[in-house]
């Protein structure tokens, strides 16, 4: 039986590193068993702020990608300073510690680059993808933002050619937390506002990865939308030997809005007052940190104790989850994160620790972490409970007693997720 084409149009893809490359990555390893040949568009010479290579192992053989250049004024950070081109990893320094530069950066790319600074992408695209799709007979697209540029590609293919079109949020448009950052007019406030309806009005299919967004985009038009969350996949790493000291690691990029500093509290009070707690307590740190987190950990006198690793390869990632005592999972204190589920949590749920969350009260992850068994969940406001946790688990470490029991995984493997998929790309 012939296989549904369908054309996915993607800017992360390997070697991009983080997680923007995982969701359609995993989802084009498993389309194809599902009646669906993905194939993939994406940038030729992009500008990623982390790169990843072990994922181009993780491309599929045989699928076709199809690469068209792109011209990303990302490129000119290079002349700027080293504080700079942190904006282009997504680490925005708070207002009162930005830099002249960084603020002339983020009014730029806040008010000449809209939707986003790969809106250059959008006519080359559409001209190359135009003539593609009508050589080769493809009648579905699917546009994954961010960044949305790719969705106003959609936006232009489907008026020329009326193709069939899916547009897949990793992450809602103009409520996301760093959209207050960009110190937009309100003239591109309302611009953003505008492309945001004509991209929700005119695809025929909206999906997002979280129930709050959701709830959010029904508000704004009555197009379908389906949740297919992230999720995990099977790793092929061997057992992993548990760190012998009580580490608690944060794996991923953390922000300076992200500062738990409930959780800073609660450590320091711990330390100060349990000595077998100080004796064996490690945090680790795995990804891209900002000075700012760093700083605040400094003024909480627990330096001592943190391993600052940086940013590591998805398979070493993976290792440090399996193999640290407790998984944290902060999330800024924002009604705006409530939308967000970071892909990170379907892994944490896997490696067979106890997950440690923070955030804001009524989120899609309290939800998802409650319903799962596979952690805790605590507001800003819930010291005293999050420090009482945190000693029931050391001590059931020091009783070689920590562990958890999680509960209906599955529906968030990358294969369940993907026969999801194929029935929003196939049905009529």
């Amino acid at each position: 039986m012939n296989k549904k084409k369908v054309l996915i149009i993607t800017y992360y893809w390997p070697p991009a590193g983080g997680p923007g490359v995982q969701r359609w990555l995993k989802f084009v390893k498993y389309l194809p068993q599902f009646g669906v040949e993905p194939i993939v568009y994406c940038p030729s010479n992009p500008i990623y702020p982390q790169t990843d290579e072990s994922l181009l192992d993780e491309v599929p053989n045989g699928v076709t990608i199809l690469k068209q250049p792109i011209n990303e004024p990302y490129k000119l950070a290079g002349f700027f300073s080293k504080e700079s081109k942190t904006i282009s990893k997504g680490i925005i320094p708070e207002q009162k510690k930005q830099s002249l530069v960084q603020k002339a950066m983020l009014f730029v790319r806040g008010n000449f680059f809209i939707p986003d600074a790969r809106k250059n992408w959008i006519k080359p695209s559409v001209r190359y993808l135009s003539t593609y799709i009508q050589d080769f007979g493809i009648d579905t697209i699917i546009t994954t933002g961010p960044p949305h540029s790719l969705h106003i590609i959609g936006l232009k293919l489907k008026q020329q050619l009326g193709v069939n079109w899916i547009a897949d949020f990793r992450d809602p448009w103009t409520t996301i937390g760093y959209h207050k950052q960009l110190k937009l007019t309100e003239a591109s406030k309302n611009k953003h506002k505008k492309l945001e309806s004509e991209v929700l009005n005119t695809a025929d299919t909206i999906i997002v990865t979280s129930a709050v967004t959701k709830t959010e985009f029904k508000a704004l038009t009555n197009k379908p939308i389906e949740v297919i969350t992230n999720g995990y996949d099977v790793t092929k790493n061997s057992t992993v030997t548990l760190d012998s000291e009580f580490s608690l690691a944060h794996i991923g990029s953390f922000l300076s809005k992200r500062n738990p500093e409930i959780l800073w509290q609660a450590l320091k009070e711990l330390v100060n007052e349990n000595q077998d707690f100080a004796k064996c307590f490690k945090l680790n740190l795995v990804g891209l940190v900002s000075e700012e987190i760093l700083e605040n950990i400094k003024n909480y006198n627990l330096t001592s104790y943190v391993n600052n690793i940086g940013y590591v390869s998805h398979g070493e990632s993976v290792i440090y989850q399996k193999k640290s005592q407790i998984l944290l999972l902060i999330e800024i204190d924002s009604e705006d994160t409530k939308a967000i589920i970071p892909g990170k949590l379907f892994e944490y749920m896997v490696s067979n620790r106890p997950i440690i969350a923070i955030g804001p009260s009524g989120s899609d992850v309290e939800r998802i972490v409650k319903e799962t068994n596979t952690g805790d969940y605590f507001d800003y406001d819930a010291l005293e409970d999050l420090k009482s946790k945190i000693l029931n688990h050391f001590e059931a470490f020091i009783a070689g007693e920590l562990s958890v029991n999680a509960i209906g995984l599955k529906q968030y493997s990358r294969e369940s997720l993907t026969e999801k998929l194929s029935k929003v790309i196939l049905k009529d």
